[in-house]
């Protein structure tokens, strides 16, 4: 039997024992070990296979920019990164506009406005919808990420990757659910246009917040590990999957706000979505 042969009949077994992920972890660790990191091939990765938990946020950092290819300059610049972080927050402290009582997200807000030019003058000002944007996505990245300066590193740079490589394509994104939709399961998608729904659709929930709050994070992890590493089409082929998934439901509804407000909280009592469709259900789109 041929080195290919065995690999592939392991991966056939390992799959049926529920070991999934035993070759692709493997291939991770092997891509890890070099000592100038290949980005193409890490991003080659994350695009086709959902990233280990323990190998995540490395991964995360290395594609986002926060830590260079090279291992050995990874520690000096994780400490210069913690060093920044240490004096934002100071800054911060200094004018009183985070204390010890400040929820860990809205610091994380604070800092980024800081280092952004965009802070307010006051901690009291109305927040701008670019901040409850950030505010979601801070809430779900604090519970996939412990460290607090990995934590707010990766927010700042993946709502950076949002505003600058993605700010072109965002806005184009309902154009294409709508093209996906016609193609999966074009009833649906007239229903949604009998009820004057499509263009009432969570868009912002779904393409600007990349399903913060939307999604579980088993789930949101696998979406956000294809964001990270290059493709916000990702984010369209989701939102296909969840109104396939629930059809039905939807097309009991015959209102656009029923619609709308069921999508918007479909997790809070339907977290089968993970179960029924993952990310490896929806990846192979991307090859399209």
């Amino acid at each position: 039997m041929t080195e290919d042969s065995q690999r592939n009949f392991r991966s056939v077994y390992y799959e049926k024992v529920g070991f999934r992920g035993v070759e692709e972890k493997k291939s991770l660790e092997i891509l890890l070990k070099d000592d100038r990191l290949d980005i193409e091939k890490l991003c080659t990765f994350s695009q086709r296979f959902p990233l280990p938990s323990m190998y995540r946020a490395l991964v995360w950092k290395v594609l986002l920019g926060i830590l260079p290819p090279h291992h050995e300059s990874h520690a000096q610049v994780m400490m210069y990164r913690k060093e920044q972080y240490s004096d934002v927050l100071h800054a911060l402290r200094v004018v009183r506009f985070v204390s010890d009582a400040t929820p860990q997200v809205e610091v994380y807000l604070r800092m980024y406005q800081l280092e952004s030019g965009k802070l307010p003058r006051s901690p009291s000002f109305p927040r701008e919808p670019e901040d409850e944007v950030f505010l979601a996505i801070a809430k779900a990245m604090e519970e996939m990420v412990e460290d607090s300066v990995d934590c707010y590193w990766i927010i700042r740079c993946f709502v950076n990757q949002l505003n600058s490589k993605y700010r072109d394509s965002l806005p184009q994104l309902p154009k294409a659910f709508e093209q996906y939709l016609n193609l999966e399961d074009s009833r649906l998608l007239s229903h949604l246009k009998t009820c004057s729904a499509v263009s009432k659709l969570p868009y912002d929930l779904w393409f600007k917040r990349c399903f913060a709050g939307c999604l579980p994070e088993s789930s949101l992890q696998r979406v956000w590990d294809k964001v990270v590493s290059g493709s916000c089409k990702i984010l369209v082929f989701v939102a296909v999957e969840i109104l396939l998934t629930f059809k039905i439901k939807v097309m009991a509804l015959n209102s656009a706000e029923k619609i709308t407000k069921f999508l918007e909280n479909f997790t809070s009592s339907e977290r089968r979505w993970s179960e029924q469709r993952d990310c490896h259900h929806v990846t192979p789109w991307l090859c399209t």
